[in-house]
């Protein structure tokens, strides 16, 4: 089975290099003025000449989510935990961002500050974070993938820094894999239900829930999804919106 599918891939890429000699004779024969060196040996062999244009489900919308509730929040400084580079990047442009990452980034950017900070023990005092995001990350912890030492539980101990650090009347964006049944994909990720993070949420109040679907047809962001379309899923993207209550 491995030397068909190797032998596959082999006549594809040989069909692919064909196509790009042919494009380059062409478009090189219409050169007037030559502004550029081109040689054949700097071929990209890959075409990208799709209908539509591809993306990752996951990490376009949920960044996409989590920009747009800080619009909404409009926070006066955000505290993210190691979720996707690009949305701190982004959204730093409108509110100042502190980025913390077990591998901390070397990026320098107006209003992002990128810092080492462990997720199983935050360097925060308890109940100081106003506006607080953890998207995508939760999932790894205690895997091994990242470097991080094995844990079972590590995903446990890590919401409960979250919760421990949100300040009272605090806003907590949060998002991993959710589908109908919990599972872990060794040594990826967990998948989650949205019953599980919920109950292990449980101090936090819910204020809304959003669901990036795995199929396609079913749209972008879908906001307080019904029950049978989150247990169609296998691996969706929960999006959770948390607030710490007032005591």
């Amino acid at each position: 089975m491995i030397n068909m599918l190797k032998s596959i891939v082999k006549k594809l890429l040989r069909i692919e290099k064909r196509k790009a000699y042919k494009q380059f004779d062409i478009f090189n024969e219409k050169i007037v003025n030559s502004r550029f060196e081109i040689r054949k040996e700097d071929i990209y062999f890959f075409s990208e000449g799709t209908s539509k244009t591809d993306f990752d489900r996951h990490y376009v919308y949920h960044t996409a989510w989590a920009a747009r509730m800080l619009a909404k929040t409009n926070p006066s400084k955000h505290i993210d935990i190691s979720s996707s580079l690009y949305f701190s990047a982004i959204a730093s442009s409108f509110v100042p961002i502190e980025f913390y990452d077990y591998r901390p980034a070397d990026i320098h950017l107006p209003n992002l500050k990128s810092a080492f900070g462990d997720l199983q023990k935050l360097p925060f005092p308890s109940e100081s974070v106003q506006s607080l995001s953890c998207m995508h990350v939760i999932e790894h912890i205690g895997l091994g993938r990242y470097g991080d030492l094995m844990d079972y539980d590590g995903d446990l101990k890590a919401i409960k820094e979250l919760i421990r650090v949100l300040a009272p009347a605090g806003n907590l964006f949060f998002v991993t894999p959710i589908g109908h049944k919990a599972r872990i994909v060794f040594n990826a990720h967990r998948i989650y239900t949205k019953e599980q993070i919920v109950n292990y949420f449980d101090e936090l109040e819910l204020e809304e829930f959003s669901l990036i679907s795995e199929h396609w047809e079913d749209g972008g962001i879908v906001i307080n999804p019904n029950k049978a379309l989150i247990e169609r899923q296998s691996y969706g993207c929960g999006c959770f919106w948390f607030k710490k209550g007032v005591k």
